[in-house]
């Protein structure tokens, strides 16, 4: 069987597969799900050890050090996994929930009501704990899902997608619910979105050239997360302090991760006061700073910043620094060079607040806090399937909503239209 013949019949699967999930009941979803944690408990040892084979791989193929830290699987990063499977195992099901209800003149009863997408095609690199996240929230909303890694984690991807599948199977779940495309050729990303007969939606999940590549060559819907080029202003209203700590965090906690701030913009007001104690953190933490003439003049180890480098997702321990002269020139900037994902300002000013607030076009908007929180789990969502920087039909961290369509459903006495 070649891969297009292959990806076909997971599709064909998959389409069966939905028909089924759409007649499960929450309490047996949230059975399976439980089931699912419990093997992924018990396949730990195993889990692990594929992981060793992508980390060994990657590190041969010199992988930076911070698509390692996405990659490897802790028994940390496993626990998550096991725990975001029981967190989206007792969320609401939004599936049957009733959006709205009104009564026509004519006596019909309209409801609008949630019901899944269908089928939906997962396409991601790097991050195996995606398998688990993706596959949970799509099969709480009842939707099949077909996973598709990328070469760096297929160890770890199958691993992970067997053990559910097992404990998805113990308490019987519908026969491929869940799919995970068994080959990296980059042809079944091809064949997948162009299955217009089998699949609903495709969200990809990676670098910007996967998403671009993807959502050129589709026929089926994409929601899109092209970059998170985060910033941070600490505005002349700022608690220096405060800024120190939220910009430390913002960059330094997880660097390889949409939601790191990749600019920090300072009002010329307190630059002099803010910058050379800032860069004496990141030197400590080891981040690499590229900057304007007056944070190159602040802080002596910075570089010269380039204009490509306001336009860069680093996803490393590297940042670029801007200084402004007020908030509209912060707010101009991150309109102009951000990817609409995630920004922050540091403020204790009203004004400036509700100004940044109402004009930064962004998911994710921020007020004295890092940007390192925009995800499903820390918004109370349980695990995300992503984060969209699109505005249809979803924006930000999605989780089980955002996987929901809705259908109208009409109740009547015998009408008919005149």
């Amino acid at each position: 069987m070649d891969v297009k013949e292959q990806v076909l019949k997971i599709g064909a699967q998959a389409k069966a597969a939905s028909r089924e999930l759409a007649k499960l009941s929450s309490r047996r979803k949230n059975a399976i799900l439980e089931a699912m944690a419990d093997e992924l408990d018990a396949q730990r040892e195993l889990i692990k050890t594929e992981n060793i084979k992508d980390l060994e791989a990657g590190r041969a193929a010199g992988l930076s050090s911070a698509m390692i830290d996405r990659l490897e699987l802790t028994d940390k990063r496993i626990d998550g996994m096991i725990n975001g499977l029981r967190d989206v195992a007792v969320l609401p099901d939004p599936v049957g929930t009733e959006i709205s209800t009104w009564n026509r003149p004519n006596g019909l009863e309209i409801q609008k009501v949630r019901v899944p997408i269908g089928v939906i095609g997962i396409i991601f690199e790097s991050r195996p704990n995606v398998t688990c996240d993706a596959a949970a929230l799509c099969f709480k909303t009842s939707n099949a899902v077909i996973l598709r890694g990328g070469k760096e984690a297929f160890h770890s991807n199958v691993a992970i997608a067997k053990a559910m599948q097992t404990g998805g199977k113990n308490k019987d779940m519908p026969e491929h619910a869940v799919q995970l495309i068994p080959t990296t050729d980059r042809e079944a990303v091809k064949v997948m979105c162009q299955m217009t007969d089998y699949l609903d939606l495709i969200i990809p999940r990676g670098g910007e050239g996967l998403i671009r590549a993807v959502t050129e060559m589709s026929y089926v819907p994409v929601i899109k997360h092209y970059k998170g080029i985060c910033h941070t202003y600490i505005d002349a209203a700022a608690q220096l302090e405060m800024g120190w700590r939220i910009a430390e965090n913002a960059k330094c906690q997880r660097p390889g991760v949409c939601n790191a701030m990749e600019t920090l913009l300072v009002h010329r007001e307190i630059a002099e006061a803010f910058l050379p104690r800032m860069g004496e953190v990141f030197a400590a933490r080891g981040v690499e700073l590229r900057g304007d003439t007056t944070v190159c003049s602040l802080i002596k180890s910075a570089k010269p910043a380039t204009e490509e480098d306001w336009y860069e997702e680093y996803l490393d321990m590297v940042l670029a620094i801007r200084v402004v002269d007020d908030i509209e020139a912060a707010i101009a900037h991150i309109n102009h060079y951000g990817s609409g994902h995630s920004d922050a300002i540091v403020t204790q000013d009203e004004k400036a607040e509700k100004a940044f607030l109402a004009e930064v076009d962004s998911a994710a908007v921020y007020v004295n806090a890092s940007t390192r929180f925009t995800d499903g789990a820390e918004f109370g969502m349980g695990a995300e399937i992503g984060i969209s920087t699109d505005k249809l039909h979803a924006r930000g961290p999605m989780g089980l909503e955002e996987l929901t369509t809705y259908k109208f459903v009409i109740h009547g006495k015998g009408q008919i239209r005149e």
